[in-house]
């Protein structure tokens, strides 16, 4: 296993996010970078919905994020920007949902990434 993956440190039970990246739990993988990686949503809200998680669960939300780390933050981005480049037409919405009030259910920080057909009124899709 990566070194990303030994330094999933942060809760006392692993993510779903990290279940998935040890394998315990199946998930198409669409792209991965050395601290970050990328799957498909299981209940997309847009034609392309993907999530971008850093392999590390150190960071609840992207607030503590880039507080904490604004260079895994930039680096989750581009990837977030090269996964729409490639399935999308590179136009996308990224969001993060921070805290239950927005939305928020996994409490290890991912962005999504929603293209295909979205105008300014969709807040999903």
């Amino acid at each position: 296993m990566s070194e990303a993956v030994t330094r999933l440190d942060a809760m006392s039970e692993p993510s779903i996010f990290t279940r998935i990246l040890q394998g315990e739990i199946p998930a198409e993988i669409v792209a991965e970078t050395e601290n970050v990686f990328a799957i498909r949503d299981i209940a997309p809200q847009a034609p392309v919905h993907l999530l971008v998680i850093p392999k590390t669960q150190r960071y609840r939300n992207v607030v503590e994020l880039a507080a904490g780390d604004p260079a895994l933050l930039a680096e989750l981005i581009g990837l977030a920007d090269s996964v729409a480049a490639e399935h999308a037409d590179g136009d996308f919405r990224l969001i993060f949902n921070t805290g239950e009030g927005a939305g928020q259910t996994v409490f290890h920080v991912h962005a999504h990434v929603l293209a295909g057909g979205l105008n300014e009124k969709s807040l999903g899709g």
